[in-house]
């Protein structure tokens, strides 16, 4: 299931993927859908929906239930049931299938024109009746209520055969070179026939006269159209009994109410290819036109585009499933093409599977992929000389960058970057060349990158270093050098006594395995396990020494170069901004007397300094303190105070104690 998206509308193609040859044996088929993962994804809804080369008609029952599909080569016919998913029969005949006509509810009744001018009639068993017309014909109706089967050709004369009594009734004779065309309108039954000329002629087969006709290929010519050549009518369809679709050799689409002569609506193309096939979608009010290139699903009112299908073979015929989003396509390619569009309908009851797929891939969000446009950062604009254009039509703004012309492009980057393909060229070479060179002659050398880790696989019993550079998903890591292990790194460091602690139980485990214990040699009362625990507790308490002394290192380097970085901070000049109304004098900082009071100790300068007080601001704009210490006197007074202090504490200690004792007595 390949979906798609068209004017932000889902259209899935079911037919997408790989298919399988029919001349596989079973065995190999089964094996294929194992190991391929395309075969495997994809949905086969319909079993050998598809023809030896290529599809010409396909149409499907009035009943709904069987797909009957014509194609080449050999020229035949196939029949599918739609209950069991898979084809109910196949015939072959003499020469290619026209057209075809369902007689009846199923497949048991039909009537084939083929192009040597043959006519077959088929019944449920196989053909019943063939017979030959005068002239090649192109198309043919079935008017039911006559029971008469209508053959248009290379003729101005329409056939008329009757089913009833079984023989040529009177032709009808048109105005017309050639008929293209023939359709009978559902509800009043009246015959429509589309000319070489641009003409459509209807005709009452109740009297065998014309009454009425139209002239298309005029209506055709607008100002919104663009014809090249004679538009004459190919295609034909009834909506109901009073709107009529036309479709033109040169690629127009009118919408006509028989009641007036004047088109309600005209559709181009734009490609000047013939319009194949129209078919209403009455329930949403759609109209599926095809060419041979794309099917344009557009409004019938507005004539606005609902969506397209294009495909990568030549459309030749479309079935559309009534009342469902499904329709069916014959195209020149051995596969018959099948798409669903949810939009327009639900799934038909026998695949109605189809509804919760489609629901849960909407719900996975599917990245757009636009093949024209090509998505530029700002710096990439910079490389190729393109900025100035930020903020025309030319790049459109999309999350952090733009979208803009793949073929603007490819001329920027070839003019800024001329020879890039050559360097391309040369490193395709070079890598070709190296490629050669590895398989003549494979070396075990170590790689440029993480050399250590390389010695260190290999030097495992299991070699791991060549299955992890032989693996893409790992071999990066002896290439890329960012992927280099940085061994300065403090969390590789604080890793390291862990690491070199596993490789060493690793060891140990390997010698283990490889060297055999006498049982005798054990020391009495301690076992092989005792003298196992001692030595792995001996290990743990060796491995958390070295991870806090790793540890410490590391907290010492990063307090040395906090305090480096410090130091050169203070040793960085300062600059000050003087203040309005002061004097900058260069006088007191080369004064000697300022150079010896520095260099004097703050007791000494208290010691000398007569004057108390907050002195006056300095050459920079600081301000000098002196500190004032007390006298003796001060001292030996704050002592004598103490010692009163403690005396009077004393002497309420003993009051205390005395009114203890009294109460005691008093008690007593």
């Amino acid at each position: 299931m390949s979906p798609c998206s068209t004017n932000e509308v889902k259209v899935y193609n079911l037919s997408a993927g790989k298919s399988l040859p029919d001349w596989l044996s079973e065995k190999k088929r089964r094996t294929l859908q194992k190991t391929d993962v395309d075969i495997r994804r994809r949905i086969e809804l319909i079993q050998d929906f598809d023809m030896p080369g290529v599809s010409t008609n396909i149409q499907m029952s009035p009943d709904g239930e069987f797909i009957l599909a014509t194609g080449i080569y050999k020229p035949r016919i196939r029949c599918y049931d739609v209950k069991n998913l898979s084809m109910k029969f196949e015939r072959c005949f003499d020469s290619e299938v026209v057209k075809f006509q369902i007689l009846s509810p199923d497949y048991s009744k039909l009537v084939l024109l083929q192009c040597d001018r043959y006519i077959e009639f088929h019944s449920q068993n196989g053909r019943y009746f063939r017979l030959r017309i005068p002239k090649f014909g192109r198309d043919l109706a079935y008017h039911m209520p006559s029971c008469d089967i209508y053959v248009a050709g290379a003729t101005s004369e329409v056939y008329r055969l009757n089913l009833e009594l079984g023989r040529f009734m009177t032709p009808l004779q048109t105005e017309a070179s050639c008929i293209n065309k023939c359709v009978v309108n559902p509800v009043h039954q009246l015959m429509v026939f589309g000319t070489e000329e641009g003409k459509v002629e209807a005709w009452d087969p109740r009297t065998s006269q014309k009454v009425g006709s139209l002239d298309a290929a005029f209506d055709a010519f607008t100002d919104d159209t663009d014809v090249s050549g004679i538009p004459s009518v190919t295609s034909l369809a009834f909506k109901d009994g009073l709107t009529l679709g036309v479709g033109t050799a040169t690629g127009q689409v009118m919408i006509y109410d028989i009641r007036s002569s004047k088109p309600l609506l005209v559709k181009d193309h734009y490609n000047s290819l013939p319009i194949k096939a129209l078919e209403f979608f009455p329930s949403e009010n759609m109209i599926f036109s095809m060419d041979e290139k794309i099917v344009k699903i557009w409004n019938q009112d507005s004539g606005e585009p609902f969506t397209s299908v294009e495909g990568e073979a030549k459309f030749n015929d479309i079935c559309v499933v009534p009342n469902t989003g499904m329709f069916f396509l014959a195209n020149e390619d051995k596969k018959m093409q099948t798409y669903y569009i949810p939009t327009l309908g639900p799934a038909p009851r026998w695949c109605s599977f189809l509804d919760n797929l489609t629901e849960e891939l909407e719900e996975s969000d599917v990245l757009a992929v636009y093949d024209d446009y090509k998505f530029v950062t700002e710096k990439e604009l910079n490389e190729i000389g393109l900025s100035h254009l930020i903020g025309t039509n030319l790049l459109r703004a999309y999350m952090h960058g733009y979208f803009m012309d793949m073929r603007l492009f490819r001329k920027a980057k070839a003019l800024v970057q001329p020879f890039q393909f050559e360097d391309f060229k040369k490193k395709k070479i070079k890598e070709k060349l190296q490629e050669e060179r590895t398989s003549r002659l494979k070396l075990n050398t170590l790689p440029q990158v993480n050399r250590d880790l390389a010695i260190k696989l290999m030097s495992q019993p299991p070699k791991k270093y060549g299955s992890l550079a032989d693996d893409d998903r790992f071999k990066k890591i002896f290439e890329n050098p960012d992927y280099e292990i940085d061994k300065s790194a403090d969390e590789f460091r604080l890793l390291n006594p862990v690491i070199s602690k596993m490789d060493k139980k690793k060891s140990k485990k390997m010698e283990a395995m490889f060297s055999a214990v006498d049982e005798d040699d054990e020391v009495e009362g301690k076992g092989s396990s005792d003298e196992d625990d001692e030595s792995s507790s001996d290990d743990d308490r060796e491995w958390v020494k070295e991870v806090r002394e790793e540890r410490r290192k590391i907290q010492n380097e990063k307090w040395n170069r906090q305090r480096g970085d410090d130091a050169a901070a203070t040793l960085q000049p300062k600059f000050y901004e003087i203040k309005g109304g002061e004097d900058f004098k260069v006088s007191d900082l080369n004064s000697s007397e300022k150079r010896k009071s520095s260099r004097i100790s703050l007791g000494e300068r208290l010691v000398t300094d007569d004057d108390s007080a907050i002195k006056t601001k300095g050459p920079l704009g600081n301000r000098e303190m002196t500190f004032q210490l007390r006298s003796r006197k001060n001292k030996e007074s704050f002592g004598e105070q103490a010692q009163k202090h403690h005396e009077e504490r004393r002497k309420i200690r003993r009051s205390a104690g005395g009114l203890k004792n009294k109460r005691q007595a008093w008690r007593k």
